[in-house]
């Protein structure tokens, strides 16, 4: 009798630890295929666009996919546009997509497409002049672009891009 319920002790205790360390895995399971999901989405921004009190995040994860908001070339952390016309925005946007693909476990190589909008659509062939800088030429995201009547902040340039994540 003094041996028996020292043992149903340890195995009621073993069995408890036992379901406790099967139901954390389950939970870690549960976490991990959320995250990997591609239904699961996340709405992210960073305190570089916090800072402007804008209405938008700055991209949106769905999955492997990481859509972003449409960009300006302005000067990081401010709503004020880089000068020098359409070359000197685009540059700055192309950089700044480059900084916000990055921060979000991206890159440009792996834009998929793009969206060019143009507040003249006479800016095309300098914007593009800047815009195939960033790119290879046996690697060119799919690309639609339009003309807008005007853009946030008077910018002549405005694109927004869908990217996988790594």
């Amino acid at each position: 009798m003094k041996f028996i319920f020292p043992l149903i002790t340890v195995i009621f205790l073993g069995t408890a630890l036992t379901s406790s360390i099967e139901a954390r895995q389950q939970k870690l399971n549960q976490k991990q295929q959320m995250s990997s999901s591609p239904d699961s989405v996340e709405y992210l921004t960073s305190p570089e666009t916090t800072s402007m009190n804008l209405p938008f995040s700055e991209a949106v994860r769905v999955g492997n996919m990481l859509y972003l908001s449409g960009v300006l070339g302005n000067i990081p952390g401010k709503k004020q546009l880089v000068s020098g016309g359409i070359k000197a925005e685009t540059k700055q946007t192309m950089e700044n997509i480059k900084r916000i693909l990055e921060r979000h476990g991206s890159s440009l190589s792996q834009i998929v497409k793009c969206k060019m909008m143009l507040a003249d659509m006479n800016d095309w062939n300098a914007m593009n002049e800047v815009y195939l800088t960033y790119f290879s030429a046996s690697r060119l995201p799919a690309r639609s672009a339009l003309g807008a009547s005007g853009l946030a902040l008077n910018a002549r340039v405005e694109i927004e891009c869908i990217a996988t994540v790594k």
